[in-house]
């Protein structure tokens, strides 16, 4: 699929590229997962989404173009600057909240309501607190993660972690999982 035919593009899209660009960021997500999150949230009416790595919020605009006006979103990041810059870009979208916090330390302690989407885009959630991620998805959610296929900035020894992960999903009996060898490597799975 052509990157030019790829419909519905965010407003905000190219303005974020345009800075990830000038700030140097080397770890954005794929356009291609974008227009999934997107169909995604929009299959869930009134729906309560988290995503774990806001980075530039390249996802973050797609899961928000998705959702309806009763639908609220949670982003988690550590990088205080990465944060900083999403506010700026999301101002005054009262369905989104904007947290800058360790992942491995909001998850294990969060006690709200549960998640119909979880998109994991950072260690905290896909390999580490993993079990205590799937636990925040409501029965019939999607768990969703990509850059499951080898990347050029991955660290030496990497792929072990991808393998682990995949692996425990694949022993996980309540929820049914899709991998798909697309975009960047993506794994769907759903609540059982």
């Amino acid at each position: 699929m052509d990157q030019a035919n790829i419909q519905d593009i965010p407003t905000i899209y190219p303005k974020l590229i345009q800075k990830t660009s000038e700030i140097g960021f080397d770890m954005p997500s794929d356009v291609y997962i974008g227009t999934l999150l997107k169909s995604l949230c929009a299959s869930k009416p009134d729906g309560n989404f988290l995503e774990l790595g806001t980075g530039m919020g390249l996802s973050l605009a797609w899961m928000i173009e998705g959702m309806d006006s009763n639908s609220k979103v949670t982003s988690v990041d550590n990088n205080p600057e990465l944060i900083a810059l999403a506010k700026g870009f999301f101002q005054g979208d009262k369905r989104l909240s904007l947290l800058c916090t360790e992942g491995e330390d909001w998850i294990p302690t969060y006690e709200g309501e549960k998640f119909d989407l979880i998109f994991a885009d950072a260690w905290p959630g896909k390999y580490s607190h993993l079990k205590e991620t799937l636990d925040l998805l409501k029965r019939g959610g999607f768990y969703v993660v990509d850059d499951l296929r080898q990347q050029p900035n991955w660290p030496d020894g990497h792929q072990e972690n991808v393998d682990s992960f995949l692996k425990y999903m694949e022993e996980r009996k309540d929820f049914a999982i899709t991998k798909m060898d697309w975009s960047t490597g993506v794994l769907i799975a759903v609540k059982k």
